[in-house]
């Protein structure tokens, strides 16, 4: 006999997860709670409500529909924010636009994701003027400005965002719909080739929302959220929905924080004066705030900053410490909605000292609770986790994307085997936390064997004249590849000597055990300044072009 099926009384209703299911409790709770855009923009959650509803009032004035789809251009901000629940409430798809693609790609998404609407920041028209006569299916361009100076542009507006805002009609009935419904849509970098469109469903971006709340607010750790707590993101609106984070504050009522754009200064400035107590953001930006002159003015004491996209180096944790910034990793990709690990400290590990925290600190983390992840080998067995066997990471969860838009034998890779591939190499140690090594297309391989180039940039970040590095695998005709490593110095760091200085450190790390002979640099190269991608993350595919030589 199979399992046995509940009753349903024919009257009875059946609830939905909706995206308008988690909008709602943030009026009940917090009407009067502040969402802020830099210095430009305050407004209470009631404001937000009547917007969000005279948003979709608009959007059906211009001939939106559900199963429509509506692109974002723009900046962080109140703005977002209402589209991230006006849009696919609405039963429309809400495509945010990778505003830092090349426009070829940007206009490679927008005709993939067969857009119908397109909201665009007055900032960013020349993305979209060399594109403009090559767009396929929008039929309605909405100009999104903040003052009253027009444009000079060939482009032809059917309105401009606060304007229709403004003007249409107050309250709007938003259905109930199949909770399968798309949502959101919005398109990977990658690395070869073009962009690839992730999706999720309104039920995904739900049950997302109670996993974030359940592993940021309500696990015992370094750092737990609550409603009291001052939101601001430093990860972009266009990626990953902000890592899901708007979603979560807004159910939660939290007072909310937009930067606009990243700027050192505006931000520091918004995190004292707002007394911002959580973000989340890339390497890149909290390397960028520490390195900045103002963070030596201010305290940071009160703030708590998730890092991912990238592995969080010791070397930056440490100096975010000394800021009294509370750092700590987290884990996801486009994919996967993004959430998948936290490293949460275990109470019996807070009096370890500070170095053992920090390695705690920088591992992937544990997977917050619906999350399965595993460790497999080539041949896709699991291996053990003992802390040292690798293999490639793989996941299962409610919310990961269910392939690739319109690319069925790209979808069918990510899903072979009935698990999502990662494409990250990494282990899972007793205690539970995944350790990431490396991405599979970055491991640098020497003489048939592996060695991780984020175990190199580790180890060197920790050097008190480093600022940045990237560690990468260069032709070699004995070996196949070597690895070097680029390092950018500190202002007013001479070099001299410190090659050999450097070099002997992986050399020391090898004679501990931390990384085999094979795996010490053949170079250490200083530079300016190293290639990133368009969110931030060391861009190796240009690294290991630009240095082949």
């Amino acid at each position: 006999m199979g399992v046995k099926l509940i009753e349903t009384t024919p009257s009875a209703y059946s609830y939905p997860l909706l995206v308008k299911n988690i909008f709602k409790n943030s009026l009940i709770r917090s009407p009067d709670q502040e969402i802020i855009y830099r210095d430009k923009m305050r407004y209470t959650y009631r404001d937000l409500h009547r917007r969000v509803g005279q948003l979709a009032n608009a959007l059906s004035e211009l001939g939106v529909k559900q199963g429509d789809t509506v692109a974002v251009m723009d900046f962080d901000s109140h703005r977002y924010l209402e589209c991230y629940f006006a849009i696919p409430m609405m039963g429309a798809v809400l495509h945010t636009v990778h505003i830092r693609l090349s426009p070829e790609q940007i206009l490679y998404t927008i005709n993939h994701a067969q857009d119908d609407v397109i909201l665009v920041n007055s900032e960013l028209l020349p993305l979209l003027e060399p594109i403009k006569d090559k767009i396929e299916t929008v039929k309605k361009i909405i100009l999104i400005q903040e003052t009253d100076k027009a444009p000079e542009t060939a482009i032809q507006f059917d309105d401009t965002y606060e304007n229709m805002v403004t003007n249409a009609k107050k309250g709007y009935e938003f259905p109930d719909f199949d909770e399968n419904a798309m949502a959101t849509t919005f398109y990977t970098s990658g690395t070869t080739g073009n962009p690839k469109g992730v999706y999720f469903s309104h039920r995904q971006l739900v049950l997302h929302t109670f996993g974030l709340m359940t592993g940021l607010c309500a696990i015992d750790s370094q750092a737990v959220m609550t409603s009291k707590d001052v939101y601001m993101p430093l990860t972009p609106m266009f990626h990953v929905h902000a890592w899901g984070m708007p979603y979560l504050f807004t159910m939660l009522g939290n007072k909310q924080i937009y930067p606009g754009r990243y700027e050192p200064e505006m931000i520091l400035k918004l995190v004292v004066g707002e007394k911002v107590t959580f973000s989340h953001c890339v390497p890149t930006i909290i390397h960028m705030l520490v390195n900045s002159p103002v963070a030596d003015k201010v305290d940071l004491s009160q703030w708590k900053v998730v890092i991912g996209g990238s592995a969080l180096p010791k070397g930056l944790c440490s100096a975010a410490l000394k800021h009294k910034i509370n750092l700590y990793s987290a884990y996801g990709m486009s994919e996967t909605c993004p959430l998948l690990t936290i490293a949460h400290i275990k109470p019996h590990m807070e009096e370890w000292n500070e170095d053992a925290l920090i390695d705690i600190r920088c591992k992937t983390g544990m997977p917050i609770p619906l999350v399965d992840i595993e460790i497999i080998d080539p041949m896709g067995n699991p291996v053990p986790h003992d802390g040292v066997q690798t293999g490639e990471v793989v996941t299962r969860t409610p919310w990961l994307t269910q392939g690739y838009l319109h690319n069925q034998s790209k979808s069918e890779e990510l899903w072979e085997g009935g698990w999502l591939h990662t494409g990250d190499v990494g282990h899972i140690d007793t205690e539970g936390y995944l350790k990431i090594t490396d991405r599979l297309k970055d491991v640098i391989k020497t003489g048939g064997e592996w060695v991780s180039s984020l175990t190199l940039e580790d180890i060197i970040s920790q050097h008190p004249a480093v600022s940045e590095a990237a560690a990468i695998g260069i032709p070699d005709e004995k070996w196949g590849e070597r690895p070097i490593v680029l390092v950018v110095l500190k202002p007013d760091t001479p070099s001299q000597g410190l090659e050999e200085e450097m070099k002997a450190i992986f050399m020391d790390a090898f004679k501990k055990g931390e990384i085999p002979k094979y795996g010490v640099p053949d170079k250490v190269l200083f530079v300016d300044e190293i290639a990133k991608t368009g969110v931030g993350k060391l861009d190796k595919k240009v690294l290991r072009v630009q240095f082949a030589d």
